[in-house]
């Protein structure tokens, strides 16, 4: 496809009156606080050679995989994360806009990318101490030393407390023995272990004196220089996949492997030479769970990475329904699909939907960037329910959208050579890797209902059922006051009602209020069947964390709006983020209705407002796509040969 001028770009916009300034000021705001960063990636990308790696054998496709990861050895991308004196640019932030960006590529580079800097060298970053950092980090960030992350197990994926892998200390010989019981034991779908790799992280539990101290993480080396397996090491090869085939995925087995005592990582606990376990955390339980929540970084980069897909495959689909034309007018005129409703409510609500979800995710960043490794364990846990929160929701909405927008292109979009079978693939195992997505959506809601049992923690009973008399009073008085403004705007204009924002919010936050509620009255029922319970009561447990992310992404958009200088793109975005909440509240009508939050009559209105708002979009939906500043090459489908693009 031929390169065009922004002039050229910009006549082609069906948006003719759209200032030639607004495309910019977009980009301006969803580029945020790492805008200059994210302005010399695009220059770095823009200015490589790039192809798509359709019809690539597997062997091919790992190889040019990592001619790709070690020619980003000359960007300074691959040091972002790590601590200035490892040679790294002290830039966590940073380092998760980078591997975001590369989503808009080869997934199969972003994902390898992300083992190696992200998984491998953030847990030694993370989990290890000064001697690990003085040994390892310069290695890992210059490709000296090929690693993996080795956590999951066949027999237990998302439980990783209960991995059994073991380490057991052997004081007679000052060493660690990393041993797997059975084939149930086996690392598995361990990124850069098939090919690759040359030391892994292990996790594994930790036996000391006879006792067990729970999962730890140790360097475990899996290979030779020359590429041959290290002594006790099994390594197989987990072979093709639906899609990321550039990653050299394998399985792992140890068979009582020895590695010295100084290859545990050790910030969370140390093993001295006599065997004696020391810590500062005490509780088994929660040193786990804190050092788990050290490795978030990894899922905050899997979910800006699938928000980057969705982008792509949304350019696509908006600039290929821009140029295809489907049955005639009365007139003779053939009709451009964007033009139908259908079409539009295909791409226009999850384009919506991507914009409310990208400034979500720059808020995540920015907290995790802010959050230093010493913060409050409170702080701590409360970033890590936000960043499982926002994987999910970033990574659901990429299955749904791109498979829209593989359908918005029909036949055309069915083909590799188009770029949306590639991305649906590859995407797919977005959401049950680094946390399956019902898992994480507990964690979400756990993190919630923690938070209002400490609310009651250490009041007497009197005190508690004043607060409970309170919140219910209160709750009746709020939805008594919301249901008058209901009746109020009943008698006027919809519009007036569905499109104040007050409005929304607050039906945002009622919605998540009665659903924790809900749940915690359940789950207070448990007496001697917790699990029982718990398993009963499930699906309002994960419709806790699904409505609670909701809220969270909501308030985001609509702070992300507040700071826009400009008032063309303010006045698009306010559009914009009506779409995405009444879009939401119209998936959810039934709830709405059930639970007295929207009238019958207002909830037809909601899908009338809907079909409204796509309408007033469909003008715009080129400069909305545009604005996500995609580097042309990686938009070069046949398709839109003769676009503007």
């Amino acid at each position: 496809m031929p390169p065009v001028t922004d002039q050229a770009a910009q006549a082609a916009h069906t948006d003719p009156d759209a200032p030639a300034t607004l495309v910019p000021a977009l980009t301006s705001l969803l580029d945020g606080r790492w805008a200059a960063l994210r302005a010399d990636l695009r220059a770095q990308m823009g200015g490589e050679p790039y192809q798509d790696p359709i019809g690539l054998t597997v062997e091919a496709h790992r190889a040019r995989v990592l001619d790709q990861l070690q020619a980003l050895t000359a960007t300074d991308r691959p040091g972002l994360g790590f601590d200035k004196a490892h040679g790294g640019g002290g830039d966590i932030g940073g380092s998760v806009v980078s591997f975001e960006m590369l989503g808009f590529g080869d997934l199969s580079l972003m994902v390898k990318a992300g083992v190696q800097w992200g998984l491998f060298g953030g847990a030694v970053q993370l989990l290890g101490t000064a001697p690990h950092h003085e040994r390892y980090l310069r290695r890992i960030k210059d490709l000296d030393l090929l690693g993996c992350f080795a956590m999951t197990e066949h027999g237990h994926g998302s439980d990783v407390q209960h991995l059994r892998t073991t380490a057991t200390y052997d004081p007679d010989a000052g060493e660690f023995v990393v041993h797997t019981p059975d084939r149930d034991a086996m690392k598995e779908y361990i990124g850069n272990a098939a090919r690759d790799g040359r030391m892994a992280v292990v996790f594994a539990q930790l036996v000391t004196r006879g006792d067990s101290r729970g999962v730890h993480a140790f360097m475990v080396p899996i290979r030779d220089d020359a590429g041959t397996a290290a002594a006790g090491v099994t390594i197989e090869d987990c072979g093709p996949k639906a899609g990321l085939n550039g990653v050299d995925n394998g399985r792992l087995g140890f068979d009582h492997v020895r590695i010295p005592r100084d290859a545990l990582l050790d910030r969370f606990g140390d093993v001295a030479p006599d065997g004696t376990y020391t810590s500062p955390i005490e509780s088994d339980a929660r040193r786990f769970f804190t050092m788990l929540g050290t490795l978030i970084r990894g899922r905050v980069s899997v979910g800006g990475s699938a928000g980057s897909a969705t982008k792509r495959a949304l350019a696509l689909a908006v600039r290929y329904g821009e140029l295809r034309r489907q049955f005639t007018k009365p007139d003779g005129e053939e009709v451009v699909v964007l033009d139908y409703l259908g079409h539009q409510r295909k791409l226009l609500p999850a384009l919506a939907t991507t914009y409310a979800l990208h400034f979500a995710q720059d808020e995540l960043v920015a907290a995790l960037h802010d959050t230093g490794a010493d913060a409050p364990e409170e702080e701590q846990r409360r970033l890590e329910s936000r960043a499982a929160g926002m994987k999910v929701a970033n990574t659901w909405h990429a299955t749904r959208t791109i498979q829209a927008a593989r359908e918005a292109c029909g036949g055309a979009g069915y083909l590799a050579e188009n770029l949306l079978p590639g991305l649906k693939a590859d995407t797919d195992v977005f959401t049950t890797f680094e946390g399956d997505n019902t898992v994480l959506l507990q964690l979400v809601a756990k993190g919630l209902l923690t938070d209002y049992k400490d609310s009651f923690q250490n009041l007497s009973p009197l005190a508690t059922a004043r607060i409970v008399a309170e919140r219910v009073l209160g709750a009746v008085a709020e939805r008594t006051a919301a249901r008058k403004v209901l009746d109020r705007l009943t008698e006027g204009d919809d519009r007036e009602a569905l499109f104040d924002r007050d409005w929304q919010v607050k039906l945002f936050e009622d919605r998540e209020q009665h659903v924790l509620e809900s749940v915690a009255d359940r789950l207070r029922k448990a007496g001697d069947n917790p699990f029982g319970v718990f398993n009963a009561a499930q699906d309002h447990v994960l419709r806790a964390g699904r409505v609670h992310t909701d809220r969270l992404v909501l308030e985001a958009f609509v702070r992300a709006i507040d700071r826009c200088p400009d008032p063309g793109a303010k006045a698009l975005l306010e559009r914009v983020c009506d779409l995405y909440a009444l879009a939401n509240i119209e998936a959810d009508r039934a709830w709405f209705l059930e639970h007295g939050r929207l009238s019958a009559g207002r909830s037809k209105a909601v899908i009338a407002a809907v079909n409204t708002l796509c309408a007033e979009l469909r003008p715009h939906a080129r400069t909305l796509v545009d604005a996500f500043g995609i580097p042309r090459q990686y938009l070069a489908a046949p398709m839109l040969d003769g676009s503007a693009s």
